[in-house]
């Protein structure tokens, strides 16, 4: 049987950071793997994650399995924490996953559950493993454009058009904040027009919120997953701890499925607890039990807020310091949009020989659309970066 099977696409992102380790500079400096560093190059442990895992030591007396949703409270402090009080929560159902990964892929197998026939439409660009996952499953998908090389903002016009091509029962998927790869963002504004666009025709809009706490703060960060929530008929939502917890390798994510029919609620529940079954039965639980701990004591989760301040920024002077050493360098604003992006990514708008230029002449490694993690960087590492991009002729 073996032999039938074919060799899988290398994932690029996992080779990059091989090619990374391989090199033997020491100045080399990695912006691509999308894991948050602090300024010494470590993805620390959050000091209200540590205590929560000191506090669960002490009080966890068994390791038998969760429900098939998960924690119930974990449920309840994570739909607290992403849509505050913009819907009842009488109208969520939800279960928890393995990681962030795991709630796209349940809301993907949902929506083929629903309705075979359905298209996802998908930003241009957006995270690779959305059109991995989609692809795998023979849904049908959709590019709408996104993203304005020129002026490294959206390009909502064209946005818009391709929407328009939406047919009732179909799907979008859009980033609740922070877009990745590019960190370019929807305003305010611009999240009424597309939600009103949706209810028009009839299609589901599909969340993916990775980076809340990441971009502008943990509220105005949910603001537009809140919009979309309270005024769409329905909304899937998948939500990641990964970064704003700094639990990577705990897997702890979340999907959540939004009715404003309260009659839907016992159904869709039914259906995700189904899906869990059959994809990996009982969800972990660690991690989503460190998360419960710190949202629902006091103390921790101050400390934890404080924390992923700091976190947030950091990043933001990252970004401010880097848009103003290329505007020092080049004697434009070229690059200004560095400084308007948010989270960990911006898309600089390179060349894929540029960004092979900047590997092989100076050890900076990006992806080769020229997404750039901003927490790669430290104050030091920014003018370097800076002074190559300049030398390359971007």
């Amino acid at each position: 049987m073996f032999e039938h099977l074919k060799e899988q696409p290398k994932d690029k992102i996992l080779a990059l950071m091989q090619a990374y380790k391989d090199d033997p500079r020491d100045d080399k400096i990695d912006l691509g793997v999308g894991v948050y560093k602090n300024p010494q190059g470590v993805t620390p442990i959050m000091r209200a994650v540590k205590e929560a895992e000191r506090r669960w030591w002490d009080e966890e007396t068994t390791k038998a399995y969760t429900g098939l949703a998960g924690d119930p409270a974990f449920s309840d402090a994570m739909i607290g924490l992403v849509l505050g009080d913009a819907v009842a929560r009488d109208h969520v159902a939800a279960v928890a996953t393995p990681g962030g990964t795991g709630a796209v892929r349940q809301a993907f197998d949902l929506i083929h559950m629903a309705n075979p026939q359905a298209r996802v439409f998908v930003s241009d660009p957006t995270w690779p493993n959305h059109l991995s996952i989609l692809k795998h499953l023979g849904i049908e998908t959709v590019s709408y454009r996104y993203f304005d090389s020129e002026t490294g903002g959206v390009d909502f016009d064209g946005m818009m058009a391709d929407l328009a091509g939406l047919r009732a029962g179909d799907v979008v998927l859009l980033h609740g904040c922070c877009h990745n790869p590019t960190g370019a963002n929807l305003t305010g504004p611009e999240w009424q027009a597309v939600i009103a666009l949706m209810n028009d025709i009839g299609a589901l809009p599909m969340i993916d919120i990775a980076y809340q706490g990441f971009g502008d703060g943990l509220e105005a960060d949910a603001a537009a997953t809140r919009a979309v929530a309270s005024g769409c008929p329905e909304v899937l939502i998948a939500a990641s701890c990964s970064k704003n917890f700094g639990i990577y390798r705990e897997r702890t994510g979340i999907l959540m499925a939004v009715a404003q029919d309260k009659g839907m609620h016992a159904v869709t529940q039914g259906n995700l607890a189904y899906l869990n079954r059959q994809n990996y039965s009982f969800p972990p639980d660690h991690g989503a039990r460190l998360v419960s701990v710190v949202l629902h004591s006091d103390d921790l989760r101050a400390d934890w807020q404080a924390e992923l301040e700091e976190v947030r920024n950091g990043m933001l002077a990252l970004r401010e310091q880097l848009s103003t050493e290329l505007r020092k360098l080049t004697n434009s604003d070229r690059y200004g949009f560095i400084a308007q992006h948010r989270g960990m990514f911006s898309r600089l708008g390179l060349s894929p020989e540029t960004v092979e230029r900047l590997r092989k002449d100076h050890g900076i490694y990006m992806v080769g659309d020229s997404r750039i993690n901003i927490a790669g960087l430290n104050k030091d590492t920014v003018p370097k970066l800076a002074q190559a991009i300049v030398e390359v002729g971007a």
